[in-house]
């Protein structure tokens, strides 16, 4: 320790010259200088890079706009001139349309007129119904029918619909998309004769682009003006139809605007790209070029990598000369302090064993260091055993001093006989103190000793025995001596001399832990046992079972009369009010009774119908006690019915997973989503977390179902928005497993789920179970990447030494304390108290249960970073979340919060 505070003291004391601090400070400013010089210049070649490739796709797009231009208007004069020649041949009728165009001297001039435009394609001549009735590329003409395509019903049931349509079709003769040119034909009155169209294959517009050489990551797409996309190259086949004219406003002006420059990313690939757009002149169609960022900026790459290389190495430079200045500088000071190294690094070694008594020998055996602890526990003269005496010395004047009493030279070579290695010993002294002496050798030849009192340790060991049978608390018999006794009296039983075990619950204990402390609790336990020791008869004896259970064996019953006066005589003492460090507290008690050899002679049998029959008093409302009946089993039964079939949905699969989302008040964002449990139970309907999830726990098959809660949620969000958090609730039982960690890295790794996405929370029983291993836990899934959120935080211990010990992400506040938020007497100074605690500790905080308009105020004006609640959204499916989610992420505005209803309070735990 104090060599590398030598060392900082060294370099600190060069940097305090004024020279070298003008020096290093010139050096940093050049540096500082080298650096903004070659970023802006990196950004001034960016930027003419990506002005070039802009240039590039312009002039591009412009050739392609006028190419298909010029194509597209000469299939139209090939439409207008077959429109021409039926309303000169006098086609005023469907039937005459048909029977005149389906004839094939019309498909031979149809024929001769695209053989003079080859590039155009084929014609189709469709009737009323759809049906084709001719065509230039074949004869006789397939039966072939469009009545079902859209451009088809437009004409016919729109009068006022445009005289040519353009729409891509998936065609049923190629299996692939197909762009549509069709006219509407009309009569002279305006009624509709049928289509003439045109169908073009993407591939055709393809070849075409496949032409114009743009470079790697260019491409080049047609898209009709309500952007569904026509043909791409290089082309993208699931792509093909989709409409595009989504997203940003700078995507969806590609289609509105004539002509564009711009640069997104790419709907399509997702990739960065500059992208340019020209609108044909008198087609609804849109020619868009582009091409990655990452292509047109590989030249720069070039240009910026010798511009690194230059500025690196005069950094480098510059720092190597500093360096070598400074360094020159500090081994001028080296042999110095070399000395005063030394004695720090001894004076360190003490320092850190101050705790006990201390002495430091050099090899020649004289005195270097010797504490004050080391005096006060022998009761030495500061003016004898100081630096220079020799060890022979301080045991002499101990031994003149009264606190050594053996033979001063046989004790002086022990100890140096033993030196060179570490050793350890106990002695004791004249008043009877164990005293542990540890002799650790240096490398110099001398030692260190250090002295520690450990009589209390031995005392305390002595009273292990003791509390491995006796409560510490109250020094009643604890479980084990509790069954060592029963089971010596069980034997004894008969009859006409029965033996009752009574089960005692203190009702409501643990509010008075809450709202009084754990002391007065203490103190409350304290006194409860003292009253019923005083109500039981020599023969009878009480034990506490522990927390606030206690247990008495009454010995010698002759019928249900003694144990009743018994129980009447607990219940007089517990309703006593109790005087608990000045406050008087008032309890009561659940009594659950059970007789042998009546309801059993076997212990574990007595125990379990006690148990039993105090639950059921528990059930009856408290405060009252209930003999053992068999009646009781079927509740007993009923739980392993739950068990049995919870053990079964686990299996058939019968869980589902619900998600509520998180928003958050300062900009009305989703930021995540919490997973919640629910089993729809084939018979039984929907059963709540809060029956189902403590069998889960007792039985351990929480860790099972944890687990597929945690690896279904994490597939799940791995869908959504990746600025959506995944929240999932963890059980202290889960913590216990010891695998949590393990199975969290999985779920990642199978979802793909970034960890930082991920969310786990836990409440305070996790840390008030086993703080020390819940604590390493917590680390490891820190380590991870992992957040960690307080849950229900305000509504158990609330230590303060847990937000201490581990730095949490986020504290939920529970819902209690914002359903009263808005009362004049509510909990608003709580939840303030909370939200300053969170923000001093750099955490969120997130409210549970907002049902109403007023709570959402009231907590962002408290600063509350988020809330959560039937306000906004109930817990949902899965396929109801996502379009929620996507929604909100389009447009937060247009998401309303549901009005306020009233919520079933269902368990959230998973």
């Amino acid at each position: 320790m104090l060599s590398a505070g030598t060392a900082s003291f060294k370099i600190a004391s060069v940097l305090r010259g004024g020279p070298i601090r003008w020096l290093i400070f010139g050096g940093a400013l050049l540096i500082a200088a080298i650096a903004i010089g070659a970023t802006v210049m990196a950004g001034n070649f960016r930027e003419r890079a990506l002005h070039n490739s802009e240039r590039e796709l312009e002039n591009t797009v412009l050739l392609l706009a006028r190419h298909f231009d010029q194509q597209l208007e000469d299939f139209e004069v090939v439409q207008k001139d077959l429109i021409a020649f039926m309303r000169s041949s006098g086609i005023a009728t469907t039937e005459n349309y048909k029977r005149r165009m389906s004839s094939e001297e019309i498909h031979l001039m149809l024929k001769s007129k695209m053989d003079a435009l080859a590039y155009v394609g084929g014609i189709n001549v469709f009737g009323a119904d759809g049906a084709l009735i001719n065509a230039s590329a074949a004869w006789p003409v397939p039966p072939v029918s469009v009545a079902d395509r859209a451009y088809f019903r437009t004409f016919k049931s729109d009068p006022k619909s445009p005289e040519m349509l353009i729409e891509p079709v998936y065609s049923r003769i190629t299996g692939v998309w197909t762009t549509v040119i069709a006219r509407k034909i009309t009569g002279p009155n305006g009624e509709f004769l049928g289509v003439i169209g045109r169908g073009i294959e993407p591939a055709n517009f393809e070849k075409f682009f496949a032409s114009v050489a743009l470079g790697p990551g260019a491409t080049i797409a047609m898209h009709h003006r309500d952007g569904t996309l026509l043909a791409r190259y290089p082309h993208v086949d699931e792509m093909i139809g989709k409409s595009f004219r989504t997203g940003p406003a700078s995507q969806q002006q590609v289609f509105e605007q004539a002509q564009t420059t711009s640069r997104l990313t790419s709907p399509i690939d997702g990739k960065a790209r500059v992208i340019c757009s020209r609108a044909l002149t008198k087609f609804p169609i849109v020619i868009v070029a582009a091409t990655t960022t990452e292509a047109a900026l590989a030249d720069w790459r070039e240009q910026i990598a010798i511009l690194i290389g230059v500025a690196g190495l005069s950094v480098l430079a510059i720092a190597t000369l500093l360096f070598l200045v400074v360094r020159k500088l500090s081994q001028q000071h080296r042999m110095s302090q070399q000395r005063l190294t030394l004695e720090k690094q001894r004076l360190d070694t003490a320092v850190n064993n101050m705790t006990q008594g201390l002495l430091l020998f050099d090899s020649s055996q004289r005195l270097v260091i010797c504490n004050n602890r080391y005096i006060e526990m022998y009761g030495l003269s500061a003016a004898v055993v100081k630096p220079g005496c020799s060890f022979r010395d301080v045991i002499t004047h101990r031994r003149d001093t009264g606190s050594f009493t053996g033979d001063v030279d046989r004790y002086a070579r022990r100890v140096l006989r033993d030196v060179g290695l570490r050793n350890s010993m106990v002695i004791t002294t004249p008043d009877g103190r164990s005293v542990q002496v540890v002799n650790e050798p240096l490398a110099d030849g001398g030692w260190v000793a250090t002295h520690e009192d450990i009589t209390e340790r031995r005392r305390a060991e002595e009273r292990i025995t003791h509390l491995a049978h006796y409560d510490a608390l109250t020094d009643l018999p604890n479980r084990t001596l509790f069954h060592e006794q029963l089971k010596r009296e069980l034997p004894h039983v008969a009859p006409d001399r029965q033996l009752a075990v009574l089960y005692i619950d203190i009702d409501e204990f643990k509010s008075v832990n809450d709202s009084l402390g754990h002391m007065i609790g203490d103190e409350l336990l304290k006194s409860v046992a003292a009253s019923l020791g005083r109500c039981i008869q020599d023969t009878d004896f009480v034990a506490r079972l522990g927390g606030d259970e206690f247990a008495i064996v009454q010995t010698g019953v002759k019928d249900t009369a003694d144990v009743t006066a018994l129980v009447g005589r607990i219940f007089e003492a517990i309703r006593t009010p109790f005087e608990c460090h000045g406050h008087q507290v008032t309890t009561d008690a659940s009594v659950g009774i059970a007789l042998a050899p009546q309801d059993g002679s076997d212990l574990d049998q007595i125990l379990k119908n006690a148990d039993l029959a105090m639950y059921a008093a528990k059930a009856a409302g408290r405060r009252t006690h209930r003999f053992f009946e068999a009646e009781m089993d079927a509740q007993v039964r009923a739980r392993r019915i739950l068990e049995t079939d919870l053990r079964q949905a686990i299996l058939d699969g019968g869980f589902e997973v619900y998600y509520q989302p998180c928003l958050g008040l300062a900009n009305n964002e989703i930021t995540g989503c919490e997973a919640l449990l629910r089993w729809r139970h084939p018979q039984r309907g929907m059963i709540s977390p809060a029956e189902f999830v403590p069998i889960s726990e007792e039985t351990g098959l929480i860790n099972p179902l944890g687990e597929w809660v945690l690896t279904t949620a994490c597939a799940e969000a791995a869908s959504w928005p990746e600025h959506i958090r995944l929240a999932v609730n963890v059980s202290p039982v889960q913590f216990k497993s010891g695998t949590l960690a393990l199975k969290v890295i999985a779920a990642l790794a199978a979802s793909g789920l970034a960890a930082s996405r991920l969310e786990l929370e836990i409440t305070e029983a996790v840390l008030i179970r086993d703080d020390d291993a819940a604590l390493a836990v917590l680390h490891q899934l820190r380590a991870i990447g992992v957040r960690i959120a307080l849950d229900d935080f305000g509504t158990g211990y609330s230590s303060l030494s847990y937000l201490q010990r581990f730095p949490f992400d986020k504290i939920k506040i529970d819902r209690c304390f914002v359903t009263d938020l808005a009362e004049p007497e509510g909990s608003s100074c709580i939840v303030q108290a909370v939200v300053n605690i969170a923000a001093e500790r750099r955490m969120t905080t997130t409210a549970e249960g907002v049902e109403t308009e007023q709570q959402r105020d009231l907590l962002r004006a408290l600063g509350c970073s988020e809330m959560q609640g039937y306000l906004f959204s109930p817990p949902k499916p899965a396929a109801e979340i996502r379009p929620l989610l996507f929604t909100h992420q389009q447009n937060p505005a247009a998401t309303h919060p549901i009005p306020a209803q009233k919520r079933k309070p269902v368990a959230r735990t998973a």
